[in-house]
């Protein structure tokens, strides 16, 4: 179970993370149509690197869910380590692509 809650808190992070932009519409998930949707919505370009993020993280969020069943694995652990640095990629992404890096540094 404790797997289970991990992909949900990594999955609110990175929606967090993703919405702190600001945007036409939040992304509301990390399944390929709710991602083309956002991509759609906010007119951004599919080949950006924070498309290109989002959709890396999701893969793997999805790849540890099928393998929740399973004994913890190496391989696992070193996807959930992934899926953090891909969290903070992600939100360092949104902020230089919507201009919060400005905010972000003035407030530190």
């Amino acid at each position: 179970m404790s797997e289970f809650n991990n992909r949900i808190a990594a999955q609110r992070k990175i929606l967090s993370g993703v919405n702190c932009g600001k945007w036409e519409e939040e992304l509301f998930g990390l399944s390929n149509g709710a991602i083309n949707r956002w991509i759609n919505v906010n007119k951004l370009e599919s080949d950006s690197a924070l498309i290109e993020l989002i959709f890396q993280v999701a893969d793997k969020l999805f790849f540890l869910s099928n393998k929740s069943q399973e004994q913890i694995t190496e391989e696992y652990k070193h996807l959930s380590g992934e899926v953090s640095i891909l969290t903070d990629q992600i939100k360092c992404e949104v902020m230089n692509t919507t201009g919060l890096t400005k905010t972000y540094t003035q407030t530190k």
